[in-house]
């Protein structure tokens, strides 16, 4: 192998395994640190009292942050290119929703902050990306076309799309191994289609990322141990939104939220049937779930009637790879036709 050859492997396997180390140890010493600080909340979705701890998303983004940090230094060092600054925009992105979001999952259930502060607790998120003037003023949008929005991209766009992308992630949530799910699902079709498209700059982001998630599921998946939290929604959210901006696939990225344009649809026809939904379900002795409304306020509720009538008992797993097939085909299609 040359030189140049094995410097591109590093260049790739190192900041994938210092993201999944780094999220593995951090995760590990969580997982009993959380219990002796009393940071643990109740499994909703399961019969009797089953808790599991919280806040475990900071860990995964401190995870990516760390390989995007450990790629900015092998291509400084091996190949002398110091020009990353989008790179070290994106791993700032991730600190700041780690911070927000941990401080959403410390004040936001247990003292009341309101609906509306949460929502612009993630406008700061974006600063990064405002500062470094990150990605195109020309997008090109489903039913629009391509717009040229000059110097409103940076300063307007951006902190809405990160914004808005950061709480529309939220939305779909509270199962086990959901939020990971949906986040591994999106990550590895945008890898696939930034191969199609030869966007190669995103490429490291994404890998990173997805080996702290697999991490991550490990604690995650039923029966959970650790909780991602609004530290990791908000976090994934800002983070797909820093990729879609950096990469210019901002069609491609809104076609991928798909599912989560339902939820807002299904959550706006809660409103007007007076209903403030939450997803969570309604779990019976023998652990199959139930819808919690006589209507489908969101996807969680509409999967849970679907598996239950396939196969008789919605369990939690069931539920869960079924909205993740959900988010699947539609990064399939959006995969094959853009």
């Amino acid at each position: 192998m040359s030189q140049g050859a094995m410097a591109d492997a590093l260049g790739y396997l190192v900041p994938v395994a210092v993201s999944a180390a780094t999220a593995w140890l951090l995760l590990d010493w969580w997982v009993d640190a959380g219990w002796r600080l009393g940071l643990k909340g109740r499994d909703m979705n399961k019969p009797g009292e089953h808790y599991a701890v919280e806040a475990g998303g900071v860990w995964v983004l401190l995870g990516a942050a760390f390989g995007i940090l450990s790629y900015v230094a092998l291509d400084t060092y091996l190949s002398s290119d110091k020009g990353s600054v989008e790179y070290f925009a994106v791993s700032q992105v991730l600190v700041l929703a780690g911070l927000l979001g941990l401080m959403d999952d410390i004040l936001g259930w247990k003292k009341g902050l309101s609906q509306v502060k949460r929502v612009l607790l993630t406008l700061p998120i974006s600063f990064p990306l405002v500062v470094v003037k990150a990605g195109y003023t020309s997008v090109e949008l489903p039913l629009i076309g391509v717009l040229d929005l000059g110097p409103l991209y940076p300063l307007l766009v951006v902190p809405v799309g990160v914004m808005g992308a950061s709480n529309a992630f939220n939305m779909i949530a509270g199962y086990n191994g959901l939020e990971a799910l949906q986040a591994l699902v999106i990550t590895g079709f945008t890898l696939l289609f930034a191969l199609k498209k030869g966007i190669v700059d995103v490429i490291p982001l994404l890998l990173v990322m997805a080996a702290a998630i697999l991490v991550f599921l490990r604690y995650n998946w039923c029966p959970a141990r650790v909780f991602p939290g609004n530290t990791f929604t908000y976090g994934f959210g800002a983070f797909y939104a820093s990729i879609v901006i950096y990469g210019n696939f901002e069609k491609f990225g809104l076609a991928l939220f798909t599912p989560y344009f339902i939820e807002l649809a299904l959550f706006i026809r809660g409103l007007l049937n007076g209903v403030y939904k939450e997803n969570f379900s309604k779990p019976t002795p023998e652990g199959c779930l139930k819808p919690p409304y006589s209507k489908h306020y969101s996807l969680t509720h509409l999967a849970i009637t679907v598996v239950e009538k396939l196969k008789g008992c919605a369990g939690e797993r069931s539920v869960v790879v079924f909205i993740t097939l959900i988010e699947a085909a539609a990064a399939t299609v959006a995969l094959i036709l853009l």
